[in-house]
């Protein structure tokens, strides 16, 4: 037997109350790196050494399979055996398999391991068709109304009420595949993880003797992670309980960033008012992190501290600043991170101690890209790599098959790969919603990013160059590696730390993300924030890019998250010209052809300013005045031809030779800041194409 009072030997204050506090009901508010699960495994083997709890009587329960072993390890040293560690899945799986035949007779029906095949079977009922992406888009809506107890007949008003969207979905389409789904379900005899709850539910409900045995079974809860507790969670943990107050929940409501599925942080912070007699502890000494990092932390949660955010108080010695660094777009910043990084391996750090964190998937495809440049092994973690996503190989197969027809292609490769990806469902436009369609046009947008890169660094590349190029990538990032730099989304790196992070992506419209409109969203967004600055041990650096695409108008600044974190001189630095909210307040016009005057809804005719049909002014001796104009001024910046201008762009001008500022900057592709900047040489050139034989190419300087 371990001496009780050695296991509180170690322990701060607050862990100690935790650990001592053994009657009744226990809130344990914890913020980030405070020590909760030593707090928590001490309170349950101090119970069992002092003879309060019954090691066997013990339910312990998480989220993860991951966090539930942890626990059980931890209390196995502690000297708590017995003790039950499980998920919530796990332990509503297990009494749901013993008691269903006691209530129901038979079987419990098997559990799918994935939806997406009977919810293509609901679709189907319908006469709908989903792609790949949208049945898993509408897979997670279902498991959202499941774990909220919405049932089909509700879906379409309460969906609404909550702000859920399905791209390609009303709320009543949602409904009607919601109840043919369940239809499907019980016609197959099989069930899913969310009934797995619902069925554990039912048999306490409806079955006084099963309610009865599994509360002489289990005396003492504990719950980790309250903060992303379902409805269907609470409601199955009151079961439990049957009316006791032995339950001792712990969680950090600044990391609830789970909403979207269900979770809500009220069933932590209003505990108290559910057991009137709750003990609240909060823990605020952070362990993990510098008080550099933490002043981060706490300026981020500001306007939460002390209501739905703790306070963190650092105990370690000061470590190096926090770094913050603007970049003119995303290439530019997935350098500065791997040379950064490949500095650190040279100092001699462990690359599996450093993490890249972003907000979206599709954002790994350009450290993926930069960190294989330099050698510097990595893992993606918490989603597929780039080339391995499924869209990305659909894509892929789709371009080899038009590279392999080349008398069907325009020649223009920007516009073949953008044809080419239409047939995928691409457009130039990002899709309203969030979710997989979300991020598979992110995939589909990266592979048009890539073929407009190479046409600017290799003029006249075509489909079969760039075929050529995406396979070289694809076969550099499958390399066999080992432990390596990880790449992953915040969501991903929740419950996980690093010595180095560099948080990236830190704009406005991606963090906070663009669909994020509402008070309680941009909240969610400012905790994913909060989670990925607490991931960091000792360095934390800080990016964000003013553009996507070299040469594409800076048109991002940082975060609003980050403001207060930075210098007057940083933010005047940092403030795109020409911000995107003002371009949203313009009037949105239908584009027309300039020649007949049809609304223009292909990209490669927007571009062009005319039908691709419609007899084109094309200036040939302009336009390769124009080429070799644009060729001069990329070497002089040492930027691609395309960061100047792109070829639809140079075409446009050719076809339309402006004579004033006015109308340059009326041609598709030519905003205010270019006409600023090459104003008075693309004039000349036109102005010169009326009368000069050499164009006056030779007057103009291509100095940058």
């Amino acid at each position: 037997m371990v001496d009780a009072d050695v296991l509180l030997e170690g322990l701060d204050p607050e862990q100690r109350a935790v650990a001592t506090t053994l009657d009744g009901p226990l809130r344990v508010l914890a913020g980030a790196g405070t020590g909760k699960t030593r707090a928590i495994t001490s309170r349950i083997a101090y119970g069992v050494a002092t003879g309060a709890f019954h090691g066997p009587e013990v339910l312990a329960v998480t989220f993860t399979t991951r966090a539930a072993g942890e626990l059980r390890a931890r209390l196995v040293g502690l000297g708590a055996a017995g003790v039950q560690a499980r998920t919530f899945h796990s332990a509503a799986l297990r009494q749901a398999r013993y008691f269903w035949p006691q209530v129901y007779g038979g079987e419990l029906p098997a559990v799918v391991a994935s939806k997406l095949a009977l919810l293509g079977e609901a679709v189907g009922r319908n006469r709908l068709k989903a792609s790949a992406a949208e049945l898993r888009d509408l897979a997670a809506e279902v498991e959202w109304a499941k774990v909220s107890n919405v049932r089909p007949d509700d879906y379409a008003q309460l969906a609404t009420a909550s702000g859920r969207t399905v791209e390609g979905y009303d709320a009543a389409t949602v409904a009607t595949i919601y109840a043919s789904y369940e239809d499907v379900k019980r016609d197959r005899h099989r069930i899913d993880m969310e009934d797995v709850l619902l069925c554990a539910a039912a048999a306490l409900s409806d079955d006084e003797r099963v309610a009865a045995a599994v509360r002489r079974q289990y005396q003492q809860f504990v719950v980790d992670e309250f903060q992303d507790v379902s409805p269907i969670q609470s409601a199955l943990l009151d079961l439990w309980l049957g009316g006791r107050d032995g339950v001792c929940v712990v969680g950090d409501p600044a990391q609830t960033i789970y909403s979207f599925a269900g979770a809500s942080a009220d069933h932590l912070l209003r505990f108290g008012k559910k057991f009137p007699a709750t003990t609240s502890v909060t823990l605020v000494r952070n362990y993990r992190s510098t008080p550099q990092v933490i002043e981060v932390a706490n300026t981020v949660m500001a306007p939460q501290l002390g209501q739905a955010a703790v306070r963190l108080h650092a105990v370690r010695s000061a470590g190096p600043d926090t770094t913050f660094a603007a970049h003119p777009d995303e290439v530019t910043e997935a350098a500065a991170v791997a040379d950064a990084i490949t500095a650190a391996l040279e100092a001699g750090q462990n690359p599996a101690d450093i993490a890249v964190l972003y907000r979206i998937n599709a954002s790994s495809e350009n450290f993926e890209e930069a960190l294989t440049e330099r050698s510097i092994p990595f893992v993606v973690r918490g989603s597929e790599r780039f080339f391995d996503r499924p869209e990305v190989r659909q894509a892929i197969t789709l371009l080899r098959g038009a590279a392999r027809s080349q008398p069907t292609l325009s020649g223009v490769l920007v516009d073949d790969v953008a044809t080419v990806l239409s047939a995928m469902g691409w457009s130039p436009a990002a899709p309203a919603g969030r979710g997989s369609v979300r991020d598979r046009w992110e995939s589909l947008q990266a592979l048009v990013a890539v073929a407009a890169d190479l046409a600017a660094t290799s003029p006249g590349v075509d489909m079969v160059g760039l075929v050529a190029e995406l396979q070289r990538r694809q076969e550099a990032q499958h390399a066999p590696i080992a432990a390596g730099v990880t790449l992953a989304t915040l969501h991903a790196a929740k419950g996980l730390e690093w010595s180095t992070v560099f948080l990236v992506g830190v704009h406005e419209g991606t963090l906070p993300i663009v669909y994020a409109t509402t008070p309680a969203a941009i909240d969610e967004e400012r905790r994913l924030l909060y989670v990925g600055v607490t991931r960091a041990r000792d360095r934390l650096h800080v990016s964000w890019s003013s553009a996507r695409s070299p040469g594409a108008r800076p048109s991002r600044g940082p975060s609003r998250f980050l403001q207060p974190l930075l210098s007057g001189q940083q933010l005047a630095t940092a403030r795109p010209t020409g911000g995107a909210s003002r371009r949203r307040m313009k009037k949105a016009t239908m584009a027309v052809c300039r020649v007949c005057s049809r609304p223009l809804t292909d990209p490669r005719e927007r571009k062009l300013g005319r039908c691709l049909g419609c007899p084109s002014s094309y200036d040939e001796q302009l336009h390769a005045a124009l080429r070799e104009w644009r060729r001069q001024r990329a070497a002089a910046e040492k930027v691609p031809a395309y960061c100047v201008f792109t070829d639809a762009t140079m075409t446009a001008l050719a076809e339309m030779s402006p004579r004033d500022a006015a109308a340059l900057g009326r041609v598709p592709g030519i905003g205010r800041a270019k006409v600023e900047k090459y104003g008075d040489d693309l004039l000349a050139l036109c102005a010169a194409g009326n009368g000069s034989p050499d164009l006056g190419l030779a007057a103009i300087t291509t100095s940058p």
